[in-house]
């Protein structure tokens, strides 16, 4: 973070948009690599450094996207670590301004993982088995199409009484936490 300091403030502002423009946009990695080589270029600064310095700032809004922290604490984070306060205060409030879009972001992308379609379930009985403590016992066999992607893809799941009840709880935990964002 210190060398962040030796950063005039015009560099740190086009540094800090560089970062907020790759977090809005995570997937452009040959764009972000090209803009800090130009930028590295630009302000003659060796690229290998600035490239550790960046994953360092990455560092900040990825902790605090996860535990959504607000723009006076991405600001108390910045100082512990050495950043200055002025600094330190204009990424605050570039946080503050770009946050809201890149929780979305997070969301859209930790929800969209795999979507599941298409559900089919069977319960049965093990009416024999060679293992005697398995005769009688009740089992679900679960179908389901889950997309991923482009593609659709068929998985299938066998669990135990226990393990279906278990399941059944998370599902539960799952919907009572989805009904809090909408």
């Amino acid at each position: 973070m210190r060398s962040l300091n030796q950063l005039r403030a015009e560099q740190f502002s086009a540094l800090t948009e560089v970062v907020f423009r790759f977090l809005a946009e995570p997937k452009e990695v040959e764009r972000f690599l090209t803009q800090l080589s130009e930028f590295a270029t630009r302000n003659e600064i060796s690229l290998g450094p600035l490239k550790t310095v960046v994953k360092n700032i990455l560092l900040v809004p990825h902790g605090a996207l996860k535990r959504n922290l607000s723009s006076e604490q991405v600001r108390a984070d910045f100082i512990a670590l050495g950043l200055s306060e002025e600094k330190a205060s204009y990424f605050a409030e570039q946080w503050k301004l770009n946050s809201p879009t890149l929780a979305q972001l997070a969301v859209e992308q930790t929800l969209m993982v795999n979507q599941l379609i298409d559900m089919e379930w069977k319960f049965g009985v093990t009416a024999g088995s060679s293992e005697l403590e398995k005769v009688g016992s009740i089992f679900l066999q679960m179908k389901l199409v889950v997309k991923k992607g482009n593609q659709m893809e068929h998985v299938y799941v066998e669990l135990t009484l226990p393990q279906f009840y278990s399941f059944l709880h998370e599902m539960e935990r799952v919907k009572t936490s989805l009904e809090c964002f909408s």
